[in-house]
């Protein structure tokens, strides 16, 4: 059996316009990733393998939880949402959200565009994108063992879209309720892949931490 335990990154730079300048974790997304190792030192420590992309808010988060990644594998990183929302603006005319209402609506839009190829001169493609991650999910099924897997919102709703065949409209819904630091946990046994958590945040369940439950 392989339990693969996903884990989004903290809370980044909600303020950011592009891809690099999100690329760190705030303060707060530093404390969710603290809280949470906390949380798994006193349950179940243990991974035989941990696993991040190579972003920074990814391997930071990993590293605040108290584990040092195995490897570093890119195909972990985040889709590149700043690009693809610029593509959609120059294209279609469509403008990037300023508020977390209009990036509810962004987001699905967004997707079914990229899926549809209408997107162009993007840095991926969104068959590129589902290879990546669900080839490397293939490849932890066959590998046993518990697995720490810290990456992000839109490669947790990929492989969420894999184990559950979420269409695209399921896979941004799943997206957009992703929340930082939060665990999902997909198990493979008797040759099928199962979703047994989704969105777990029980290192954040404290009235006290309720401020520290965030989206973006």
């Amino acid at each position: 059996m392989t339990e693969i335990v996903l884990v989004r990154h903290g809370q980044a730079n909600s303020a950011a316009t592009d891809e690099i300048g999100y690329d760190r974790l705030s303060d707060l997304g530093r404390t969710q990733a603290e809280w949470l190792g906390q949380h798994l030192t006193g349950t179940n420590p243990h991974f035989d393998r941990v696993i991040t992309g190579t972003l920074h808010r990814q391997i930071g988060t990993a590293r605040a939880m108290g584990y040092t990644p195995h490897v570093e594998d890119a195909r972990l990183n985040e889709l590149t949402y700043f690009d693809l929302a610029h593509a959609m603006q120059q294209q279609y005319g469509i403008p990037a959200p300023t508020s977390a209402a209009e990036f509810s609506r962004h987001l699905p839009a967004v997707i079914d565009h990229w899926a549809d190829n209408k997107l162009v001169a993007v840095p991926e493609t969104f068959a590129g994108f589902h290879a990546r991650v669900t080839g490397l999910v293939n490849e932890l099924c066959h590998q046993r063992g518990r697995v720490l897997v810290v990456t992000s919102g839109g490669v947790i709703g990929m492989v969420l879209r894999h184990v559950l065949a979420l269409n695209n409209a399921g896979m941004a819904r799943v997206m957009l309720q992703t929340m930082n630091s939060s665990l999902h946990r997909v198990s493979y046994s008797h040759d099928q892949l199962m979703l047994s958590t989704f969105n777990a945040t029980p290192h954040l369940d404290a009235p006290d931490r309720a401020h520290a439950r965030t989206f973006i």
